[in-house]
Parts: C-alpha cells; sequence; structure tokens
C-alpha cells in the first residue's frame, strides 16, 4: 500500500488527513478509498446544516450505498474566530469512483439535497477549479 505524506493549511491551521486507497477490512482483495473533503459553513447556517444532517433523507442515504460509499461521516470545527469548517469523510468500496460520482450527481433527489445544504456552505479560499468541497490529501493512515 502507497502512503502519501501531505498536509493541507485551512486558515492557520495545518491539517493531516487520510484519503488515499488501503486495504478494506476482512477483504485483502478488497480496496477501499478513502476521501476527505473541507469546506466551510456560513457561521448563521450551523444550525440549519446540523438540523438537516440529523435526518438525512433516506432516498440520499440509499443512493451513498449504492454508489458504493460507507462509512461516510462529516465533522464541524471552528478553527479561527467565527471562521467554522466542514470535514468530510467517506470511503468508497467500488471500482470506478468517477462513474459511481457522476451517477449520484445525476440521481435527482440528491439534487435536491444539494439545493438544500448547498446554501449553508461556503468554499475555502484555496479551492481547487471545479470543486465545491475541497479535496485533501491523504497524510498518514494506520491499518
Amino acid at each position: 500500500m502507497k502512503i502519501q505524506f501531505a498536509h493541507v493549511l485551512v486558515g492557520t491551521a495545518l491539517v493531516f488527513v487520510p484519503l488515499v486507497i488501503g486495504a478494506a477490512f476482512g477483504n485483502p482483495n478488497q480496496r477501499v478509498q478513502r476521501h476527505g473533503w473541507v469546506i466551510m459553513v456560513k457561521p448563521e447556517k450551523i444550525e440549519e446544516y446540523k438540523r438537516l444532517h440529523a435526518a438525512v433523507w433516506p432516498g440520499v442515504l440509499n443512493k451513498l450505498r449504492e454508489c458504493n460509499v460507507r462509512n461516510y461521516s462529516i465533522y464541524l470545527k471552528e478553527l479561527e474566530h467565527g471562521k467554522f469548517y466542514l470535514f468530510s469523510y467517506l470511503e468508497y468500496i467500488g471500482t470506478d469512483f468517477d462513474r459511481d460520482m457522476a451517477k449520484m450527481a445525476a440521481d435527482p433527489e440528491t439534487q435536491r439535497w444539494w439545493d438544500v445544504t448547498k446554501p449553508c456552505q461556503q468554499q475555502i479560499p484555496l479551492h481547487g477549479e471545479n470543486e465545491w468541497w475541497s479535496t485533501m490529501d491523504e497524510a498518514f493512515h494506520m491499518e
């Protein structure tokens, strides 16, 4: 397994996040891709964002599973006074990440979900081209 050592500067904080390819639990032949992203959340929208994610629509959760996403989590942290960030982590167990993400993005219910969650979010200043959530590089992973 290849481990990359990298870091991402978010505001004034240096953040290390796992996200490259590693062995799956229980099946050494199945590969798991770990992915991490970061985005800002508007301070006035934090409670709404939490409320929405306390009851994610079943169709959205089913589409995530159908698209080979497992162990999906989103974390919230104030990294600088008044600047709140979301960190998203998931494990992908399929064979074509881009195809599965395109399938999810084409789903009408997922699109509606994004329409209600996106107004809570704000891109980080150093986001990549064509990124909403900014991709993070794996810095360390312990099997």
